[in-house]
């Protein structure tokens, strides 16, 4: 089933304009939130239009981005909303560098919410639909693509409760009742087993959404892995248990309920969770802490009627931390926060941010981070300031 676009409940933000006005009124009651105070330069723009590597030369990439990715090689990749993904390599000639893929290369759903890259240097999209697609670079042109997750292709576990396991080189893909595994060989769609909070609990196939699809994965130093789910909180998988259960669920303190879009592990192995309106959440090994509560920067009426709040704390796409072990932390609405484990820094539009929608935050292999936007392209962050990216001519 072909699924461009998920449903509003999901509250996700895709193709939908939206007006995002500044935080200079944001809520201050926490004594450590300060606003930023970075400057944006000029940019330029570049022109090319040429076919090349199966997909298109491209003259810029999309204002709406949805994932980021360095490969092992240095090529960017910059998935977007509805216009498939962008492979950027800064090692090519002016005006060679940008290239487009969509549907009509073989990608899955132009909708690319996730990158990976194998062993072998196969680049992995997870896709809108639900949907997995690998890029072999060294194959012909034509044949570079190859989607696991048509009705032929897609192999489907007949005892989910074997196929949960989990190995180094695995790769994990987001699914409507649970997960895809990759284990080199297959892929294979994992729905949950049943919870113990959920007597009406059903496997869910893996292309229709349901309360238990996964929207964001991480694996962290331990092996474990946490999958970010639609309505139900998070959900810890541990393939070699020492005491406790494999399967544990996170749901309390307004976790379950709307999606959770953002999950990373800090330098000290604190896991934290970004939930698209109650905000991030820190759990230590031991607690789980709603730390935007706790800093007063909740939006009760999000939860109530959908109305976003600038200067809030609330809606959480996504989270990273830089070479310093400082938090960086996407939302949808009121830009990105940075978090030194004292202070908390709110920057927006009016700084140098280029929009106030971030649904990605990446850091490079020099440290760079990275912001894609759901309205104006990507933005990175130096240091010092922010930029709009553009392959400058």
């Amino acid at each position: 089933m072909k699924m461009h676009c998920l449903p509003a409940s999901v509250y996700l933000l895709l193709s939908v304009s939206l007006f995002f006005v500044s935080c200079n009124g944001q809520n201050n009651n926490s004594r450590n939130i300060r606003e930023g105070t970075v400057a944006q330069p000029p940019v330029s723009k570049s022109v090319t239009n040429n076919a090349v590597l199966g997909g298109n030369m491209a003259a810029e990439i999309d204002d709406n981005i949805r994932s980021i990715f360095q490969d092992k090689t240095g090529v960017y990749w910059f998935g977007t909303n509805a216009a498939g993904v962008y492979r950027y390599d800064p090692k090519q000639a002016i005006g060679k560098r940008l290239i487009q893929f969509t549907e009509k290369d073989g990608l899955a759903n132009n909708q690319v919410q996730s990158i990976q890259e194998d062993n072998a240097g196969n680049i992995w999209f997870g896709t809108g639909g639900f949907g997995v697609s690998r890029y072999e670079p060294g194959r012909a042109v034509g044949q570079t693509f190859t989607t696991f997750t048509t009705e032929k292709s897609a192999q489907l576990s007949s005892n989910s409760a074997e196929e949960w396991k989990s190995d180094p080189n695995d790769l994990w893909f987001y699914a409507g009742g649970g997960v895809y595994r990759y284990d080199g060989n297959k892929l294979a769609y994992l729905p949950f087993p049943k919870p113990d909070f959920d007597s009406k609990y059903s496997p869910n196939p893996p292309d229709r959404l349901s309360r238990y699809a996964v929207y964001s994965i991480l694996k962290d130093k331990k092996g474990c892995l946490w999958f970010g789910t639609q309505a139900t909180g998070v959900c810890r998988f541990d393939p070699k248990p020492t005491a406790g259960k494999t399967f544990t669920w996170f749901t309390e303190k307004g976790l379950a309920g709307p999606a959770v879009l953002g999950l990373f592990e800090d330098k000290n192995g604190h896991i934290w969770f970004g939930n698209n309106g109650a905000g991030l959440f820190r759990y230590d090994g031991q607690s789980l802490t709603n730390f935007t509560e706790e800093k007063g920067l909740g939006n009760k009426e999000f939860r109530a009627s959908g109305k976003s709040n600038p200067g809030s704390l609330a809606r959480i796409y996504a989270i990273n931390e830089d070479n310093k072990g400082v938090l960086w932390i996407g939302t949808v609405d009121a830009g990105v926060w940075r978090y030194d484990g004292n202070n908390l820094t709110n920057y927006t539009k009016n700084v140098g941010l280029t929009d106030n929608a971030v649904n990605t935050v990446y850091k490079d292999q020099k440290g760079e981070l990275w912001f894609g936007t759901d309205g104006n392209g990507v933005c990175k962050f130096n240091g010092f300031s922010f930029t709009k990216f553009v392959d400058k001519q």
